[in-house]
């Protein structure tokens, strides 16, 4: 095993009107992506067929699970329960880890 010390905010980086992602985990089992969001940018309504632990480690998100609003901060997360209808917004910049475990 070859540990790397990583830091998240460094591995994804703004991009103007836009949304970058990048997979640094991607198993059968699961996966762990990183996002970043330009200010009003945002994923329209979806579900996952798995839960999922979104983490804002940079910034502030708005987060709509099912008819429920949840405004995220940096360093606050929100689980996402599978099949549920969500939607995230950007509120400001704001970056993310998206972890689902299948």
């Amino acid at each position: 095993m070859n540990a790397k010390k990583l830091k998240l905010s460094d591995l994804v980086s703004y991009h103007e009107d836009s949304i970058v992602s990048r997979m640094i985990i991607n198993r059968e089992c699961g996966n762990v992506t990183l996002f970043s969001f330009d200010k009003n940018q945002g994923l329209s309504e979806h579900t996952a067929p798995y839960d999922v632990l979104l983490y804002v480690f940079e910034g502030k998100a708005e987060v709509r699970i099912s008819e429920e609003k949840v405004v995220l901060n940096e360093g606050e997360a929100v689980v996402i329960p599978a099949n549920e209808p969500h939607e995230v917004h950007a509120l400001e910049k704001f970056k993310m880890m998206l972890v689902m475990i299948r």
